[in-house]
């Protein structure tokens, strides 16, 4: 009974915004960010005429490291991958787990299908019968000829994934998992005094899921409100309930999936693909990290209580 209180204390005092909570000692709001450059190797993803995806999303990788480092010296950055190569999804994920990283980023861009298009290009003249026998006649009919092709998609836009609440269980179970990720070491031992299946530990991993889903949804919409400025167009930020982005469920901390614009679009492709456009990209990320860490340094998001707007 005593344990149980005591890890009730612990808990209220970490999802708190009370006097006493806001006055002990504090890890940095953002020590650790992983960056995930989405694809590569084997997998190349959506192609464009230019360019892959695995290959644009690590070039923005590389200069969102870059670029991080010089602007926010303070914040440690682990990469995925460096180079073309392949990490599975579980090896991003475990990355991620074993650095014990304080945000998860994945880079990627979008494809949609080609517009298809058909019109009459001339007619012809062709013969049908109609009837049986000695009744059957003959006849003709002018019938259209078709064209058919297809053209680049239209769509455009970026759009930042959080994972479906539909899936927090995932996340849950992942978290359980990978304990030693988020849990501070000044309450570990705490919380490892009780078996890992506990109700306790499981309404401990269960407040600490919300409160990353808070932070990764303050994130998200914080990043498309940071493209909006330079004048991209926004497809805001989104949850995928049909099918799960297992990067984000498999990450013991707040997490994104940024979709930089469509390869599948000719005008994005050739500004994702460009040097100016990649760091562009990359200072828009940046910007809202920055409004983030902000945010958590003054306790807006992630609480209990539920997500500060902006």
């Amino acid at each position: 009974m005593r344990k149980r209180l005591i890890v009730a204390w612990v808990l209220l005092m970490i999802f708190s915004n009370g006097t006493e909570a806001q006055k002990a000692p504090q890890r940095p709001a953002l020590r650790r960010i992983v960056i995930d450059a989405g694809h590569g190797g084997s997998d190349q993803g959506a192609k464009g005429e230019l360019s892959t995806e695995a290959n644009i999303a690590l070039n923005i990788s590389l200069k969102l490291e870059q670029m991080l480092r010089e602007q926010m010296p303070e914040v440690d950055i682990i990469m995925t991958r460096r180079e073309d190569v392949y990490p599975s999804l579980y090896e991003r994920c475990d990355i991620a787990n074993r650095a014990k990283a304080d945000l998860f980023i994945s880079i990627h861009l979008n494809s949609a299908p080609r517009t298809k298009h058909k019109e009459v290009s001339h007619y012809e003249t062709k013969t049908f019968y109609k009837g049986k026998g000695k009744k059957k006649k003959k006849y003709t009919k002018e019938v259209p000829v078709y064209r058919y092709w297809s053209s680049p998609s239209p769509a455009m836009g970026t759009e930042t994934y959080i994972w479906s609440a539909a899936k927090n269980e995932s996340k849950k179970r992942e978290m359980m998992e990978n304990e030693d990720a988020f849990v501070d070491s000044s309450i570990n031992q705490i919380i490892r005094e009780f078996d890992s299946r506990s109700p306790e530990n499981a309404a401990f991993v269960a407040l600490k899921a919300k409160q990353f889903f808070e932070r990764s949804q303050y994130l998200a919409f914080t990043i498309e409100d940071e493209f909006k400025k330079i004048g991209r167009v926004s497809r805001e930020a989104r949850q995928r309930n049909e099918k799960g982005i297992w990067v984000l469920e498999g990450t013991s901390m707040p997490s994104v999936l940024v979709e930089t614009g469509f390869i599948s679009n000719p005008e994005e492709e050739k500004y994702l693909y460009s040097d100016a456009g990649q760091r562009e990209t990359s200072q828009v990320i940046i910007n809202a990290l920055k409004r983030y860490k902000n945010s958590l340094e003054n306790r807006t998001i992630g609480t209990a209580n539920g997500v500060a707007r902006k």
